[in-house]
């Protein structure tokens, strides 16, 4: 089966997180990554459960949270996943470029290395959900990438704030204490700050600058080519 045939599961609901993680093992075996940002722990724990053996890769940018990489080693410890640390190419050394390029930072940084992390895959999955912001508000769980040519998988699509508290809850899984101090979307520490009452989840993301993405999760092309439905009719 190729990736542009790929489709989910009509008896998995796109709520079902802990479902598609399973059925995206199944369907891309080997083939399967997973990018964590490491903002929380909830889909490095349901992949290490229900895909064990998928490479966790982290894109260090030369710019993480001290709290970030804390975050990394303590989820490692407990459950013993594969992890990649994936670096920008050699060339490129801490800078001021966020000062004054940050389209350029994030390609040379984030988008350049997630490139050759995707290389050969056929699967990447991913922790958008669309309450992160309006530019994900209508991103399915499963999508084709036309540009990186393969299926995009999104488990997390579905789950609100509330959501993810509950399943740190219930596995009592570590957070990256930026979280409780005001930082509910995180990145690289030039760029992000605190966001006040009432903002947007991503508003403390490049703020004052005319940019809502990295670059990670834009492509040029559509990608529609992959039609998702669930038990729920959605596709």
């Amino acid at each position: 089966m190729t990736a542009q045939m790929t489709t989910l599961a009509a008896d998995i609901a796109e709520t079902d997180a802990a479902g598609i993680v399973a059925w995206a093992h199944r369907e891309f075996g080997s083939g399967l990554v997973l990018t964590a940002s490491f903002e929380d722990p909830v889909l490095v724990h349901l992949v290490a459960t229900h895909a064990p053996g998928t490479p966790v890769v982290l894109l260090d940018t030369q710019y993480l949270f001290a709290e970030t990489l804390w975050l990394v080693e303590k989820l490692q410890q407990r459950l013993k996943f594969p992890l990649e640390i994936v670096r920008p190419l050699d060339d490129v050394q801490p800078d001021d470029q966020w000062q004054f390029d940050v389209e350029g930072c994030c390609a040379r940084r984030k988008v350049e290395p997630l490139n050759r992390v995707l290389q050969g895959r056929t699967g990447w999955i991913t922790g958008i959900r669309r309450v992160d912001g309006p530019t994900r508000a209508t991103t399915p769980p499963v999508q084709y990438d036309d540009v990186r040519q393969l299926t995009k998988i999104n488990p997390l699509i579905a789950w609100s704030d509330e959501d993810v508290e509950a399943y740190i809850v219930a596995n009592d899984l570590p957070r990256n204490p930026l979280v409780e101090r005001g930082y509910p979307s995180i990145g690289c520490w030039p760029c992000t700050r605190p966001v006040a009452p009432g903002e947007d989840k991503r508003a403390g993301r490049w703020a004052g600058q005319n940019k809502t993405e990295c670059g990670l999760h834009v492509t040029t092309k559509a990608t529609a080519n992959v039609t998702t439905t669930t038990s729920e009719g959605q596709s």
